[in-house]
């Protein structure tokens, strides 16, 4: 059977997998090993080559950046960074009306900085901030969308796990990566910012009415002042500057930054006091099962992009593609839809392992820069998981919330977020620059 018919096989045989609910490392390798077996006829041929890709792999440096991010953004959330970057983001921004919205988004924008993970900046302020949001008059569903909008922060702002998986696949430099993810996560910071401060403008139900007409503030007592509250935190805002100016300096590899992240968190969380032996353990336990379920995927994806490769399906692609009537811009613009689709069916990892390999090739061939277009399609991604049915981040929400909110409430919630990151993503598309200005100084 011609090899070409037989990658397109084991594509459909992907997909129909990950949507069955198959576990997508397990999908990965087994097609990868299916596919060359078919192709070559010779059962020895495809053990050598998942044998020699899991070697590969695993020896490549890059993979070493994983756990050390990985036990800084834990290390933080157990030694309660969340807390303290929500209640000094709102003694900045609480006294304005709408004010405790934008804080939780200004908290979610640096806790992104320090975990990279959407669905553990969506679990941890909706037991922080959610609470605070309605007892001071939100409406439920609004701040329940703010909650879920600011989250996907966690996978642009670096270092994020997306960023990570991204430049094993395109072999792009993962601390310009994370470089490229500043701005534009700044930029979306911004977005929301004054999005909420006009959703709450244009309708003043969304803030039920305290006082004078105003929104009720934290109290002295829980918010302590600016520079008292500012100074729980200082700790956390030197860390990830040290951690990405370091990056961005020249000064550190991603990796040693990791490290060094790491270990500033650790002595962090001691010096507060809120990690002792118990919890440092389960730190390392949580982290070592984090790293090696990513490591395996990262592995899969790679016996599955090689037996992609040897099908001839990538340049096939390339060359159909480029000899179509269409604009290159439309061509991006046709994957990015198929980003969002697969957002609403499966988690964001699954997405990139599936579709990366068949777009970047064809991506790299149209002439973009593969740095911008992984910022693009992160966002993308990022849209597609605040989406039903599937929607990572709400179903995250659900379960720290349980019977506190419904799902609706939060898919609902969470409409006004997705059209400012629709917008956002018009932005990236006209200025390119966003995302590619700052790893030029590298």
């Amino acid at each position: 059977m011609d090899p070409l018919f037989i990658g397109l096989i084991m594509v459909v045989l992907l997909v129909a997998a990950i949507l069955s609910g198959i576990y997508v490392g397990v999908s990965l390798a087994f097609l990868g090993f299916l596919g060359v077996w078919w192709m070559s006829g010779d059962v020895d041929v495809a053990s050598r080559l998942v044998g020699t890709t899991a070697f590969t792999a695993i020896m490549d440096y890059t993979f070493t950046v994983l756990p050390f991010f990985v036990a800084m953004g834990l290390l933080a959330s157990v030694s309660g960074a969340g807390y303290d970057l929500y209640m000094a983001a709102n003694a900045i921004t609480g006294r304005v009306r709408g004010g405790l919205g934008i804080g939780t988004v200004l908290a979610n924008a640096v806790f992104a900085a320090i975990t990279g993970v959407s669905v553990a900046s969506a679990a941890i302020f909706s037991k922080i901030s959610l609470p605070e949001m309605l007892r001071h008059g939100y409406d439920k569903k609004f701040a329940l969308g703010v909650v879920a909008g600011s989250s996907v922060l966690g996978m642009l702002i670096p270092p994020s796990v997306l960023f990570i998986i991204y430049g094993v696949l395109s072999e792009e430099a993962i601390g310009r990566l994370f470089i490229a993810g500043v701005i534009p996560g700044l930029i979306l910071v911004a977005i929301y910012s004054l999005g909420i401060f006009f959703m709450v403008w244009r309708r003043p139900g969304l803030i039920k009415q305290k006082g004078k007409g105003e929104e009720t503030a934290l109290p002295k007592s829980e918010g302590k002042g600016i520079m008292a509250a500012l100074r729980t935190c200082w700790g956390i805002v030197v860390l990830i500057i040290v951690s990405l100016g370091g990056i961005w300096m020249g000064f550190f590899t991603p990796t040693e930054a990791g490290a060094v992240g790491a270990f500033g968190a650790l002595i962090l969380g001691f010096a507060k006091r809120r990690i002792n032996k118990n919890i440092f353990w389960k730190v390392l336990y949580d982290t070592g099962i984090t790293t090696a379920g990513v490591f395996f995927l990262l592995i899969s994806a790679q016996v599955y992009s090689r037996m992609i490769a040897l099908s001839g399906l990538v340049n096939w692609m390339s060359v159909t593609i480029k000899s179509l009537p269409i604009h290159p811009l439309g061509i991006i613009i046709i994957f990015l839809i198929i980003f969002l689709i697969l957002g609403c069916l499966m988690d964001s990892a699954s997405i990139m392992l599936l579709a990366l390999p068949l777009m970047l090739p064809v991506v790299k061939t149209l002439g973009f820069d593969l740095i911008w277009f992984g910022v693009v399609s992160v966002v993308v991604i990022e849209m597609g998981i605040l989406t039903p049915p599937f929607g990572m981040v709400v179903f995250a929400m659900k379960a720290a919330l349980g019977e506190e909110a419904r799902i609706e409430e939060i898919f609902q919630g969470s409409i006004p977020f997705l059209w400012m990151m629709a917008l956002f993503v018009i932005i990236l598309m006209f200025f390119p620059k966003l995302s590619t200005w700052l790893p030029g100084l590298m």
